[in-house]
């Protein structure tokens, strides 16, 4: 089971608040929040926050993360995983999805590597 997501500052924030609503216990930070990095955060920061808190990213960002997912990898870090949002996703299908991935999902089954929701 996953143990969290942090959502990118530009992922909607309904998602959390519909994960919020399916799943109460999950934990979830979206950058900008008082213990999540701060908004405007490189995304190399947002990996390294990720790895040290064991949580998954959620990202609108497909074009420059896997750069830096790479990078991040290369020298020696590693992430429970990153979701990377397809383009004009229906947000019920977004948290569905992300639910399953939180329940289903087993610790090292998305570890370094980037999947795309809706799946």
């Amino acid at each position: 089971m996953i143990t969290g997501f942090l959502l990118d500052e530009n992922a909607p924030l309904s998602i959390r608040t519909g994960l919020r609503r399916r799943r109460p216990a999950l934990r979830i930070w979206r950058v900008g929040d008082a213990d999540a990095p701060p908004r405007r955060s490189p995304d190399p920061i947002l990996l390294r926050w990720c790895e040290d808190h064991d949580v998954m990213l959620i990202t609108d960002d497909r074009s420059t993360m896997p750069v830096h997912l790479a990078a991040h990898l290369a020298s020696g870090g590693h992430v429970p995983g990153i979701i990377a949002l397809r383009p004009r996703a229906p947000i019920g299908r977004v948290v569905e999805d992300l639910e399953l991935i939180a329940v289903a999902t087993g610790p090292d089954e998305c570890r370094d590597r980037i999947a795309y929701v809706p799946l």
